[in-house]
C-alpha cells in the first residue's frame, strides 16, 4: 500500500506546522487585544443544527456521517430511507452555527455581549483546487448579543491590524449590505427570488455578467429584470462614485435606504480610526442565508480567492429557539493565508526551529554536563536540545544546519575541566567560551 492521503486535506510537517501556528498565534493576539476569549466546539454536529442555515448550495457540501451498527443496515435494507435514517450527524461546515447552537445552549452561563474567538478546523465537501481545501482551519471572530454597528467597525478594526501583523497590509477589505442586496432585488422585480439572484450576482467575478444573466433566465428571470440587472451592472462598470449613484437610484425609486445608511455609519467610523483599505462592493453576497446586514469579505492582489469573510446575522440563535439576538462576525482563512505567506516568502526566520540550542554528544560524561548546562538554559526560558547519540560531528552539524538551530556548543574534555562551554554562532561562524550564566546574559539580550 503507498502511502497517501485523501485528496483536499494536507499533512503539515514541523516546519510548516510552525508557520501555521505562528499564524494562529498572531491573529489570537490581535482577538485578545479587543477583548474577545476562546471557545471550541466538537467536529461533529447533529445534521440538523447544520443544515437550512448556507443555502442549497451549501448545504450539498456539508459531510455527512453515516449511521453505524444496526441502524445503518436497517436504513440500507428497507424502501424509502430518509436521509436521517442514513446520516444523523455531519462535519462541522464552519465555526458560526455550531457557536450560535453553542450560544443558546450556554445562554444561562454567557456575559453578553459575548466577544468569542475560535480557531479551529472545519470540512466541505467541495472539489479540490488551489486555495480550496475539503479539510482546513478557520479563525472565528464574533460579537454576538448586541445590534450596533460599532461592532462592525472593531471587526474591520481587527482585520485591518491582524492582516498588517502579518505583513500583508495591502489586503482590500470590501463591504455590503444585504439589505443593500433586498434593494437591488426589488429594483430588479426579483424579490421573490431573492436567494437565486444573490447568489448568482455573488459568482460575477468568475462568471462575468452574461454568464449570471443566463443562470439568472435559466432560474426564471424575464427580460425586464435582466435589462434592470444590466443596468444596475452598467452602472458600477461606469460611475465615478458607484456607492453614491446607486444610493442615489434607489431613492429615487422610493426603495429602503436602510442598507445604505448603515454603511454610512460604518464608512464614517472607519475612517476616523485611520482605515483607508475599506471599499464598498455591490455584488458581494457570500452566498449564505444567515447574513442580515453588513457582509464583508477581505482579497490581496496577489491571491485569486477571498482570505476572510463574513457578516451580520439577527436570526441565527433563532432558529435553536433564542430571538432576537444579533451578532456579527469574520472568518480568517488559515489556509489560505498560509498560502499566500508561503508564495511571498513572509515567514519570519528560523521559525521551523523548535531549539534555539544545540549540544554536540561527545560521549557519557560529557553529555552529563550538558544535561546540567541543558537545565539552566531551559529555566530561563531558552529552547535547547542534545545530540542523543555519540555520532561524527559532520552527521551533529548536518542535524542543526536541517533544523535551523543557530547555536551550538560543545562540551568536550578541555570544557570539562574549565567549567566553561564553546558556543558557535551558526549565522556568523564566530566561536567563544563563555560560562553557561554568560550565554544565557547573551541569548536572552539577543
Amino acid at each position: 500500500m503507498k502511502p497517501s492521503i485523501p485528496k483536499g486535506t494536507r499533512d503539515f510537517l514541523p516546519e510548516q506546522a510552525a508557520k501555521r501556528i505562528y499564524i494562529f498565534n498572531t491573529l489570537k493576539s490581535v482577538f485578545e487585544s479587543h477583548g474577545f476569549l476562546p471557545v471550541e466546539t466538537p467536529a461533529m454536529e447533529k445534521l440538523e443544527t447544520l443544515t437550512g442555515k448556507y443555502g442549497e448550495e451549501g448545504d450539498r457540501l456539508i459531510f455527512k456521517i453515516l449511521n453505524r451498527g444496526d441502524k445503518l443496515t436497517k436504513a440500507l435494507n428497507q424502501e424509502n430511507t430518509s436521509q436521517k435514517e442514513l446520516a444523523a450527524e455531519a462535519l462541522r461546515y464552519d465555526l458560526t452555527v455550531p457557536f450560535a447552537r453553542m450560544v443558546v445552549q450556554y445562554q444561562n452561563d454567557i456575559t453578553f455581549p459575548f466577544k468569542r474567538y475560535q480557531i479551529q478546523p472545519v470540512w466541505r465537501a467541495d472539489r479540490p483546487q488551489k486555495g480550496r481545501y475539503r479539510e482546513f482551519f478557520q479563525c472565528d471572530v464574533d460579537v454576538i448579543g448586541s445590534k450596533s454597528l460599532n461592532n462592525e467597525v472593531e471587526l474591520v478594526q481587527i482585520m485591518s491590524t491582524g492582516f498588517k501583523a502579518l505583513g500583508l497590509p495591502d489586503v482590500t477589505i470590501k463591504i455590503n449590505n444585504r439589505k443593500i442586496l433586498l434593494s437591488m432585488a426589488k429594483y430588479v422585480d426579483a424579490e421573490n427570488s431573492f436567494v437565486d439572484f444573490t447568489v448568482a450576482l455573488d459568482k460575477i467575478d468568475k462568471i462575468g455578467e452574461e454568464g449570471v444573466l443566463k443562470e439568472l433566465v435559466e432560474k426564471g428571470f424575464n427580460e425586464s429584470q435582466s435589462e434592470k440587472l444590466k443596468a444596475l451592472i452598467a452602472l458600477k462598470a461606469n460611475a465615478i462614485n458607484y456607492y453614491a449613484e446607486l444610493k442615489a437610484l434607489m431613492a429615487i425609486s422610493n426603495i429602503d435606504l436602510t442598507g445604505f445608511n448603515e454603511l454610512d455609519e460604518v464608512f464614517a467610523k472607519t475612517k476616523l480610526s485611520g482605515i483607508e483599505n475599506i471599499e464598498f462592493d455591490a455584488t458581494l453576497a457570500r452566498g449564505l442565508n444567515y447574513y442580515t446586514g453588513a457582509i464583508i469579505e477581505v482579497t490581496h492582489p496577489d491571491f485569486n480567492s477571498s482570505i476572510c469573510g463574513g457578516g451580520r446575522y439577527d436570526d441565527l440563535t433563532g432558529v435553536f429557539g433564542l430571538k432576537d439576538m444579533s451578532g456579527v462576525g469574520v472568518s480568517f482563512g488559515a489556509d489560505r493565508i498560509y498560502d499566500l505567506l508561503e508564495d511571498k516568502g513572509l515567514y519570519p526566520d528560523n521559525i521551523g526551529s523548535a531549539a534555539k540550542v544545540l549540544f554536540m554528544n561527545f560521549g557519557d560524561k560529557e553529555v552529563e554536563r550538558c544535561m546540567e548546562a541543558a537545565a539552566d538554559l531551559r529555566a530561563n526560558g531558552i529552547s535547547c536540545e542534545i545530540y542523543p547519540d555519540n555520532a561524527k560531528m559532520k552527521k551533529q552539524f548536518k542535524y542543526a544546519e536541517d533544523k535551523n538551530i543557530p547555536y551550538i556548543v560543545f562540551i568536550g574534555e578541555t570544557e570539562l575541566e574549565s567549567s566553561l562551554i564553546k558556543v558557535k554562532d551558526q549565522a556568523s561562524g564566530e566561536q567563544e567560551e563563555l560560562s553557561v550564566d554568560e550565554f544565557i546574559v547573551q541569548l536572552n539580550r539577543n
